[in-house]
């Protein structure tokens, strides 16, 4: 699979913006101990955090058309 410009280009513009939104969420609004008190372990939340990450910039870079 050839990566192109373009769609690494918006794919890590997502990156970026998510995660730094995800991290003000977690850090500063919910608290990430609360998170890891209801998840159950530390582990399995970053998992989570990661995959809520990872799986949209994924999608985005798959469905990101080139000209």
């Amino acid at each position: 699979m050839k990566l192109k410009k373009r769609k690494i280009k918006y794919a890590t513009i997502f990156f970026v913006c998510w995660f730094a939104f995800l991290v003000f969420l977690v850090d500063g609004v919910l608290k990430f101990q609360t998170l890891v008190d209801y998840f159950g372990s530390y582990a399995w939340t970053e998992a989570v955090l990661l995959s809520l990450v990872i799986i949209p910039t994924l999608a985005v870079y798959v469905f990101t058309e080139e000209k």
